[in-house]
């Protein structure tokens, strides 16, 4: 492999981690809050990329407004589940709420395939981000070399809100003891809606980076990547974001490189294997602290 070979597949597998720590991020916080799998996850993102195609394919509205007009309607969209699918079922049983979101997770699958059909529909084309750049011998579109950054911005501006701000503190509290945190009067249903839209914009923000390279959406176009950034959460250790995006990078470098070897059927493979043998030995995951059950 040459060198200027091994840094392009460096850059690609930094920027497919980048999304898959980006997605990931929406699965570890959720649950740091409300302890629960959020497996709708996976079909927001493939919401998104719905959205972007009836804005500026269907309605040709330029790229900057259907942006807008995409996350707008991925947060609505994650604020309504969480609202009608989780609220009701706060106090139920762990089972009852996973059950809801394997079941909100079917329902937006059917919803994109009778809204948009099954067939595979493209993606559009945001002209700044399929701009070719070079660097060094290596060339390269401008949607991979910018993945990185903005994931990298997004992090520590998250980082910072949940450190030093009101809600974060809040959302902390939360995380650590959920009963007690409402006692002290903390605004638990706020709380909770401001998880979602954190975790759906990054899930708007992951789908438009993560298609605007490929060729087309269809209706389960979230189930593969929902699950791989899942895995990045549990690799990391599920509730810490820090974990969660180093998972995402683990998982996007470990991918990339191995389709580079011309073993791409093995790649997903690989990826629940690495979480197997992670899980034998740290079953916390890599960041993740041991929690202790309230009896």
């Amino acid at each position: 492999m040459t060198a200027t070979a091994f840094f392009s597949y460096c850059l690609a597998g930094l920027s497919i981690g980048s999304i898959y720590a980006l997605i990931a991020i929406g699965y570890t916080m959720v649950y740091g809050i409300l302890r629960l799998i959020n497996f709708a996850h996976g079909d927001i993102f493939m919401m998104a990329a719905y959205f972007m195609i009836f804005a500026m394919v269907d309605h040709n509205i330029p790229w900057y407004i259907s942006m807008v007009i995409m996350i707008v309607s991925t947060v609505l969209l994650g604020v309504v589940i969480e609202k009608l699918a989780y609220k009701p079922l706060r106090s139920a049983p762990r089972m009852s709420i996973m059950i809801s979101a394997i079941g909100v997770s079917y329902l937006l699958q059917n919803l994109a395939t009778y809204l948009f059909s099954a067939l595979p529909k493209q993606y559009p084309s945001i002209p700044i981000l399929n701009q070719t750049i070079t660097l060094g011998s290596v060339s390269t579109s401008l949607v991979t070399f910018i993945t990185p950054i903005i994931t990298i911005i997004f992090v520590v501006l998250l980082m910072l809100l949940i450190k030093y701000t009101k809600i974060g503190m809040a959302m902390r509290a939360v995380s650590k003891d959920f009963e007690a945190a409402q006692l002290m009067g903390i605004k638990i249903n706020s709380v909770i809606s401001f998880t979602f839209i954190i975790g759906c914009f990054l899930a708007a923000l992951g789908s438009m980076l993560y298609f605007t390279p490929r060729p087309s959406v269809f209706p389960l176009a979230g189930s593969l990547p929902g699950l791989k950034c899942f895995i990045a959460a549990v690799f990391g250790g599920i509730g810490s974001i820090p974990g969660a995006v180093v998972g995402g990078f683990i998982i996007g470098f470990s991918e990339t490189f191995i389709k580079a070897a011309g073993y791409s059927e093995f790649s997903d493979v690989f990826t629940f294997v690495l979480l197997i043998v992670v899980l034998m030995f740290k079953p916390t995951g890599l960041f993740g602290e041991n929690l202790a059950e309230k009896v």
